[in-house]
């Protein structure tokens, strides 16, 4: 168990073995021993690599183990294999986490419901069209109506879907992942993107869900999610009210305003013009070209749209907390805090406004 945790948060924490050995002043032979099993660690050096590998040492020693399945990373072609290993360490502690709260709750209480497709979705996906259509009878089956979602990881945590946020830098080449621990399936989104961008993410790994063997041959299931991802979060119907049946051009304003209403970026509320035949494709050809011209495909004009969080784990935390299910100690493991911390974040000890003010000042006078 050690070995195999201690490799792993090696790797969450993009070391090499010679890395971490300089880090707690044990040479890199002795990490490889460590890490083969061959050998344990002194109490004082396992809590000098439990402070180079920012875990607590409890992690080492964590008895519940998950094993994510069918695991697809949404990712550039140049994304490094360190960045992968980091990312990996880095969700499957958060998902032991949550297993293992979820395992601290009595078989009576289910504090997340089981997730299940509607019985009523079709058997088999001929076209892009239908993957729209499968969008929409979502949204019907989720009673969401064709209104904007405003948080989409609350929509689909509500349904079931354990959301998990990386922290990781990646250099922006990274989008997300799905996958499942037994029967609960994983998303994975990356802080470092965009909220709109998250939203995109988070909308097309539901649509891995829903569309999963139910293709037709010759269906690429990534363009299928794309397809499923634009129309749920922007139905057809709803962009034909805002824009009209058919246009002659769009005003980028436009496209801005739908962007701040529908949580969609500009350049995929410009996609769904063209895909509900709102715009020809020759003046979707020339809007994406002012797109290109203004540098808008890398970074788009306006305020960007607010990012989205998780607080369930945090809150069943809490909620297990107040049903004495757990002590304190336990709470600050499951959330990855000191216990101190944790005692004062329990207490509501948050700074106010005036005392962030002063330590600001206080770090800017000592730089």
């Amino acid at each position: 168990m050690f070995a195999e945790r201690l490799e792993r948060a090696r790797k969450a924490a993009g070391l090499s073995m010679s890395a971490l050995a300089s880090e707690v002043g044990l040479s890199a032979n002795a990490i490889k021993k460590y890490e083969h099993g061959t050998t344990m660690p002194s109490s004082s050096n396992l809590l000098k690599l439990a402070k180079a590998l920012d875990v607590r040492s409890e992690y080492f020693f964590r008895p519940t183990k998950v094993k994510l399945e069918g695991v697809e990373y949404r990712k550039r072609a140049s994304t490094p294999k360190k960045v992968l290993d980091r990312i990996n360490g880095d969700v499957l502690d958060q998902a032991e986490r949550w297993q293992e709260l979820l395992e601290l709750y009595p078989d009576s209480v289910k504090p997340i419901p089981e997730f299940a497709l509607p019985d009523e979705l079709p058997e088999q996906i001929f076209s892009l069209e239908q993957a729209e259509d499968l969008a929409i009878q979502m949204r019907h089956a989720w009673e969401l109506g064709l209104n904007p979602i405003h948080d989409m990881i609350d929509t689909l945590e509500a349904k079931g879907v354990m959301i998990i946020t990386t922290d990781v830098e990646t250099d922006k080449k990274f989008d997300g992942l799905a996958g499942k621990i037994g029967s609960t399936p994983v998303v994975v989104i990356s802080t470092a993107q965009s909220g709109d961008r998250q939203r995109f993410t988070l909308a097309h790994e539901l649509g891995h869900l829903v569309v999963h063997g139910r293709l037709a041959e010759g269906i690429d299931e990534e363009k299928a999610c794309n397809a499923f991802a634009g129309a749920f979060l922007l139905p057809t119907q709803s962009l034909i009210e805002h824009l009209g049946e058919k246009r002659r051009h769009i005003e980028p304003r436009e496209l801005l305003m739908l962007k701040h209403e529908y949580g969609i970026s500009m350049l995929a509320a410009l996609f769904r013009a063209g895909q509900c035949g709102i715009i020809t494709p020759a003046t979707q050809k020339n809007l994406f070209m002012l797109f290109s011209k203004n540098g808008w495909r890398t970074e788009e004009p306006g305020k960007a749209y607010p990012h989205e969080s998780t607080y369930l784990h945090k809150q069943l935390v809490y909620r297990a907390l107040g049903e004495e299910y757990i002590g304190e100690s336990k709470a600050a493991e499951l959330l990855g805090m000191s216990v101190s911390s944790f005692r004062k974040e329990r207490k509501l000890e948050v700074p106010t406004q005036a005392q962030l003010a002063q330590e600001a000042s206080r770090a800017a006078a000592a730089n």
